[in-house]
């Protein structure tokens, strides 16, 4: 197992991961960190914990299936993520229209070509809790996410090459 540890710097928003012997630059909510314990849906703040890898999906429409060991998911254009908190697919993969809301994971921008899951509150998802928190692909300049992680796309592609069945990312607080 392989832990990739991402740390926040003095702005919270921004932070460092490790990745084989090598830092490197990544961003956070838009609002932080918190202790996963707090960690409300919808707060722009990224979980402290440790992770495990459980999907990666991808856009085989921008750019070649990742090399990884985990099971790899083409992005199709239906697919969204329920984060509406009082459905029985909350912090699950739906697909569009879907009847309440849903992230669309097909994007305009180049944020979810590649989407890592974090195993954050799935087994079972807990209301309010917090959905969609992700590793995925960060825009230049490491603006804030909505909740999760994110690193250059060269680097996630790295991570997932490297990581191994059980890996999982710590959220450093």
């Amino acid at each position: 197992m392989i832990i990739f540890e991402a740390t926040p710097g003095a702005d919270e928003r921004k932070g460092t991961m490790a990745i084989d012997g090598h830092s490197v630059p990544c961003a956070f909510g838009k609002n932080g960190v918190i202790a996963a314990a707090d960690k409300r849906e919808g707060d722009g703040k990224s979980p402290t914990g440790t992770w495990p890898i459980r999907n990666v999906y991808w856009r085989a429409d921008r750019g070649g299936r990742p090399i990884t060991c985990f099971n790899t998911i083409a992005i199709e254009p239906n697919f969204g993520w329920c984060d509406t908190p009082t459905d029985s697919n909350y912090n699950r993969l739906v697909t569009h229209p879907y009847p309440v809301s849903a992230e669309h994971l097909w994007r305009d921008d180049e944020l979810y070509d590649i989407i890592v899951e974090l195993g954050h509150n799935d087994s079972p998802p807990v209301p309010f809790m917090g959905s969609a928190i992700f590793l995925h692909c960060a825009k230049p300049d490491y603006p804030p996410t909505e909740g999760c992680v994110a690193l250059n796309i060269s680097d996630l592609r790295r991570l997932l090459k490297i990581a191994t069945l059980g890996s999982a990312m710590r959220i450093v607080g």
